[in-house]
């Protein structure tokens, strides 16, 4: 059903019904986007997710169980860009799809470099380096990293976060935002990066910090 309602949009939609085949796929062909079900036969979504971030960066949205807060927020700690809970409308994960695909396709594919602290951001090939070494980040966690280093210093609400970098409203309780500032953290944390640092207001939002 899913892929009809897509296909009817005029995207090119590949079914795979294993977590197995959908691997296998990923290694075959170039995809922009990969939507995935936890509920899979023989490996669950979590552990495809996993494998899929072992070495590729495309944007995942993980179609989770309605109240399965543990899966939703493990799906974000292992790399998933956005969540949607079932039953959901597919006009809904239309919206999703079309909002990752604006951050991440050509058209916002342009500008230059910002660099903050031992940071170098690439915004036209959608790169980061740390210390001159490539940092690896998935679309979601590049693109927040992006608004945080454009203006240091200075607090991003939540809010505004959660339109630019998931393209929707920031609601109650959803702690999508805060989930991939850890997962940016720990990242930075991991390639050696004390400076800038990630820092929380609380009940704001968030700021990139140069220095103590």
């Amino acid at each position: 059903m899913l892929s009809e309602f897509l296909s009817d949009d005029h995207l090119s939609v590949s079914v795979r019904l294993s977590g197995e085949d959908g691997l296998q796929a990923l290694r075959e062909n170039k995809y922009d986007l990969a939507i995935l079900d936890i509920m899979l036969p023989g490996m669950n979504g979590l552990d495809v997710l996993k494998e899929v971030r072992r070495n590729n960066d495309i944007p995942v949205i993980m179609l989770t169980a309605r109240g399965d807060d543990i899966d939703r927020i493990l799906g974000l700690e292992f790399g998933a860009d956005d969540y949607l809970s079932k039953p959901f409308n597919p006009r809904e994960l239309l919206a999703r799809i079309k909002a990752i695909m604006r951050r991440t396709g050509s058209e916002e594919r342009r500008g230059g470099k910002v660099s903050v602290g031992n940071l170098e951001i690439d915004t036209r090939s959608r790169r980061v380096s740390a210390d001159g070494k490539p940092l690896r980040l998935t679309g979601t966690e590049f693109e927040l990293l992006r608004c945080l280093a454009e203006t240091p210093g200075k607090v991003i609400p939540k809010e505004q976060l959660s339109q630019q970098v998931l393209g929707r409203k920031h609601m109650p309780y959803d702690r999508s935002i805060d989930t991939h500032i850890s997962n940016v953290r720990g990242k930075l944390a991991d390639a050696g990066i004390s400076q800038p640092s990630i820092q929380s207001q609380r009940g704001v939002g968030y700021l990139l910090l140069e220095g103590d």
